[in-house]
């Protein structure tokens, strides 16, 4: 399967404004993709990158006085199957999880484990632990809380999520790394493209997406509260405690954002012909 992904976003700055993006499929992904049109701006802007504390490739660019559009258009080459489902994944003692998950049993910026320590316990301390506790907590984040983009607030937390029953989906996303966190599971907020492939088209304008990746039987497994279903053609951008490490544009200074537009869509092979003889 063929999946042709990208973005392109205009910012507007008063005065020469230092930026921090994550908006590149990540490294992880790299050798999947098989058209690239490289990361451009326009006007000329130079950019350079860096590796931050998880692992993920960070564009960093001072951005001009005035307007700034960036932009990145690929193909990647995807399996097509949708995310995994291994019922009899357990969960590891503490003592064997990596030392460098630890952070994920933490809490965090956005998933406050001490206000939650006690609500996951009652809610999920009777359920089977492994893949069926994730799963349950799942299911409840799901049915528990209201997805709508007149929600979005980008100060709510896990525990005001839980309380307001609202959200968008990283909110979804860091209620439910919380209550994992909180039933010693480590859990890492990740976020990334996420199109309407196998699924109905949904009308409003794409966005990327949030969900969590659960460390269970040695390795992370990809889950999503707020869809509650696997799917097909994720492409992971970036993954961190919460959102508050792998935001898509950060800048030290104000900027406006005048423009935001995300795309992923099953292609077949005459699209990635006719962009590799343009580009040529």
């Amino acid at each position: 399967m063929l999946i042709r992904y990208g973005y392109e976003l205009s910012f507007e700055c008063a005065s020469p404004t230092l930026m921090v993006c994550l908006l590149d499929a990540h490294e992880d992904r790299a050798h999947h993709i098989v058209y690239d049109s490289g990361f451009k701006t326009w006007p000329a802007n130079g950019s350079s990158t860096y590796r931050d504390a998880f692992g993920n490739q960070v564009r960093k660019f001072m951005a001009p006085a005035g307007p700034l559009t960036i932009h990145r258009d690929s193909i990647i080459k995807d399996d097509g199957l949708p995310d995994p489902i291994v019922e009899n994944a357990k969960e590891l003692p503490l003592d064997r999880v990596p030392n460098s998950y630890l952070v994920y049993l933490l809490g965090s910026r956005y998933c406050e484990t001490d206000k939650l320590s006690q609500i996951a316990w009652d809610l999920f301390g009777s359920t089977p632990p492994g893949w069926r506790r994730v799963q349950a907590i799942c299911d409840f984040v799901n049915a528990h809380v209201t997805f709508g983009y007149e929600y979005a607030r980008a100060t709510r937390t896990a525990y005001e999520t839980f309380e307001e029953k609202v959200g968008v989906c990283r909110d979804f996303a860091h209620l439910a790394v919380a209550f994992r966190r909180c039933m010693n599971i480590p859990a890492r907020y990740a976020n990334g493209f996420l199109g309407d492939i196998g699924v109905p088209p949904d009308p409003a304008p794409m966005d990327y997406n949030a969900w969590f990746e659960v460390f269970l039987d040695g390795r992370w497994f990809t889950f999503d509260a707020r869809h509650n279903q696997p799917r097909i053609g994720r492409i992971t951008v970036a993954r961190g405690r919460d959102a508050t490490d792998i935001p898509l544009a950060s800048s030290f200074g104000p900027h406006r954002l005048a423009q935001f537009r995300v795309w992923t869509d099953e292609v077949d092979q005459a699209v990635l012909d006719d962009l590799a003889r343009r580009s040529a």
